[in-house]
């Protein structure tokens, strides 16, 4: 079986940063995390895989030895080979196995602080909204220490024994004697899981796990000027951590509605005015929307389709800044589609005035009066 290639499964080049690490790794965390994918066993073991990846890259010894040798399962110590897994030697696996009865797990221990899960919640906002910011109510739903038996996961005046198979460690320890020399193999221990303690009469709310689901609303000051894509990090409101251990995050995703007038490009702002053929020509004075209100603006004579002004300072804030953007005006020039007679009228007589003929080829009256004057 091919060993593991854990840059490859968070997506990097080997020799990655620890920020890239990190980045990579709260990003795929989030994508296949149990809670998000209930159900989904392949998004289940992606979530294993990803954190085993990390486990080892964000050790500064673990990564080197790995950059090294391609493995981690192999720790050097004293009295034989650790735990190095020997099935990816061919045929040997099943001598070793002879020998020592396979058991090469150095264990898990589940009796020490754990960090509890991250949460992620997409919030969905108006254009508004995001342009100026907002407080909301964020509901989520997380496990928490359970209040009855206050995370113990034991009857409340009952307490939790110390499991008399591992003495409390959560691995047990098998010792053999092979040609090679002594060899060592530390398991999980197989009576109280791991935990190291046994618990004979468990809380009735919380059926002996220590916590227990629970509906949360939290408050959220969302900052001027975010755009969907964006992501807010909650540092410890995630889910409650085990045997003392510190609380997940949570991670809200924000979404932001279009608007019908204004569109976002970074913090500008964009929009299309519309004013009629006469008023492009001879000039005007417009009333453009803003996301602060309406402002005039003085549409110099002349103005041709397509012309873009800038209103300086019109845009969206500048996240956690006091900055903001710009916003531009596309100016579009309507032409009717019908005319009446007055309307023709005026607009051959434009023509004449102009030296234009409706027909081509044809010349204008002013090009007749001149003809005549030759």
């Amino acid at each position: 079986m091919a060993k593991k290639d854990y840059y490859e499964i968070l997506g990097l080049q080997k020799g990655a940063s620890d920020d890239e690490i990190k980045k990579a790794f709260r990003k795929l965390a989030i994508k296949y995390h149990p809670d998000k994918n209930q159900g989904d066993k392949e998004a289940e073991e992606k979530f294993k895989e990803i954190n085993e990846a990390y486990q080892v890259l964000s050790d500064p010894q673990k990564k080197a030895q790995y950059d090294q040798f391609g493995t981690t399962d192999f720790n050097g110590g004293q009295g034989g080979f650790g735990g190095f897994d020997f099935s990816d030697i061919g045929g040997f696996g099943d001598i070793f196995e002879s020998f020592f009865g396979g058991g090469f797990s150095s264990g898990k221990r589940r009796n020490g602080p754990e960090r509890g899960a991250d949460i992620e919640y997409t919030l969905s906002l108006t254009f508004e909204e995001a342009v100026f910011g907002v407080e909301k109510e964020v509901p989520i739903n997380r496990y928490e220490k359970c209040e009855t038996c206050s995370g113990s996961g034991a009857k409340p005046g009952t307490t939790a024994k110390t499991c008399d198979k591992c003495g409390g460690t959560g691995q047990t320890r098998v010792q053999r004697q092979t040609p090679l020399g002594s060899f060592v193999s530390m398991n999980t221990c197989d009576k109280c899981g791991g935990k190291g303690k046994l618990i004979t009469d468990p809380c009735p709310t919380c059926k002996g796990t220590g916590k227990e689901r629970k509906h949360r609303k939290i408050k959220i000051n969302v900052p001027a000027g975010v755009d969907t894509g964006n992501v807010i990090p909650l540092r410890g409101h995630g889910e409650h951590g085990s045997n003392g251990g510190p609380s997940g995050d949570l991670y809200i995703n924000i979404k932001v509605a279009p608007h019908q007038t204004f569109r976002r490009k970074g913090f500008d702002i964009y929009i299309d005015r519309h004013v009629s053929f006469a008023k492009a020509s001879i000039g005007c004075e417009l009333k453009v929307p803003t996301v602060d209100g309406e402002v005039k603006y003085e549409v110099p004579s002349g103005t041709q389709p397509g012309t873009v002004f800038r209103l300086k300072g019109k845009g969206v804030p500048r996240v956690n800044s006091s900055g903001r953007g710009d916003q531009y005006v596309t100016i579009v020039v309507d032409i009717p589609k019908t005319l009446n007679e007055k309307q023709k009228e005026a607009l051959k007589m434009f023509m004449e005035a102009s030296g234009e003929s409706i027909e081509e080829g044809k010349k204008s009256f002013v090009d007749k009066i001149k003809d005549s004057f030759k």
